[in-house]
């Protein structure tokens, strides 16, 4: 029997999804009857397709069918048009009733209920449209090309959690939009776990994942962006050379690894300017930076205000 086809280590593993931020886009229940097909077009996030019940299958353009049963998990890559067809498309496409799903949304407070047929559906989704991201530098899902297929059982209760998040948008209460994006992240990290004993190649899609020795840099800096970090430490995290680091932390991560250090760290300061309760010259030290003048330019470089600015707008208007 192979082995996992993951390499990269428990402990890095556990650093990452801790510092990694979700945020749904949105939340959709689709509902497919026996005989139907329903249309989706391309979304500009990746989407994790939930199947409560039924079988059927979900066609992503391009790519093999994928046998939708009860908990079957897939997520969609970014812009990728995809069908659901309930039962009867072994009888072939013609044999089905196809729907526009964006001609039948029907919009329920701040979720969308997509219906393809009458009566008792014989397919029922819950479907997350998601970022997933360290800052705005490196989108963990945002270079996934082929789907990922995942079956879980009732036992792991993903299910409960994401009809947890459906409710969450339809109560509208108070932090229920922070609430739904740490639920949907919760399903995530139960996908991420099980990458550790899947034989499954999938996650070497993730091309953060693939590589033990730059993730681990980069889990050292994601989890503590306000360390001292350096090219040189953080190569020798990785066990590598310098220049070996340079080229494959690049190549891996569309960015030079000081470049991506100062996004996490302008996050980190952001979200602690948004609390109100820390000094900014609490959040400067925070975040690695030796005098304010230099915290305030790359600051404004990114958020295009001052700190104090920013503080005073997001604090009170409770924006992000």
């Amino acid at each position: 029997m192979m082995g996992p086809a993951v390499r990269i280590s428990p402990q890095d593993l556990n650093r990452l999804l801790g510092s990694l931020e979700v945020s749904f886009v949105a939340l959709t229940e689709c509902l497919v009857s026996q005989g139907y097909c329903l249309e989706m077009g391309g979304v500009a996030a990746p989407g994790i397709h939930y199947n409560i019940r039924g079988s059927g299958r979900l066609v992503i353009k391009g790519c093999e069918p994928v046998e939708l049963k009860p908990h079957t998990l897939v997520i969609v890559p970014p812009n990728a048009p995809f069908r659901i067809e309930a039962e009867g498309f072994e009888r072939g496409l013609q044999s089905l009733r196809t729907v526009d799903g964006m001609l039948v949304a029907v919009s329920k407070d701040s979720v969308n209920y997509i219906v393809a047929g009458e009566g008792d559906p014989e397919v029922i989704l819950i479907c997350g449209f998601f970022d997933a991201c360290y800052g705005s530098a490196v989108n963990l899902f945002g270079t996934l090309s082929a789907p990922i297929v995942e079956q879980f059982s009732e036992a792991d209760r993903l299910d409960t959690t994401l009809k947890s998040a459906i409710a969450e948008l339809v109560t509208q209460e108070v932090g229920s939009g922070a609430m739904s994006s740490a639920l949907l992240k919760l399903v995530i990290v139960h996908i991420l776990r099980r990458s550790l004993h899947s034989n499954n190649t999938w996650v070497e899609r993730f091309s953060l994942l693939r590589d033990p020795q730059i993730a681990r840099a980069f889990a050292e800096m994601a989890s503590n962006p306000g360390a001292p970090h350096t090219v040189n430490s953080l190569a020798q995290s990785a066990y590598l050379g310098r220049s070996a680091f340079m080229a494959r932390f690049v190549d891996i991560v569309g960015q030079p690894p000081m470049n991506v250090l100062r996004d996490l760290r302008m996050r980190q300061a952001a979200e602690q300017l948004r609390t109100g309760q820390v000094p900014i010259e609490q959040v400067v030290r925070n975040t690695g930076y030796e005098s304010r003048s230099s915290f305030a330019r790359a600051f404004r470089n990114i958020f295009g205000m001052d700190p104090s600015e920013y503080r005073s707008t997001h604090a009170e208007n409770g924006t992000p």
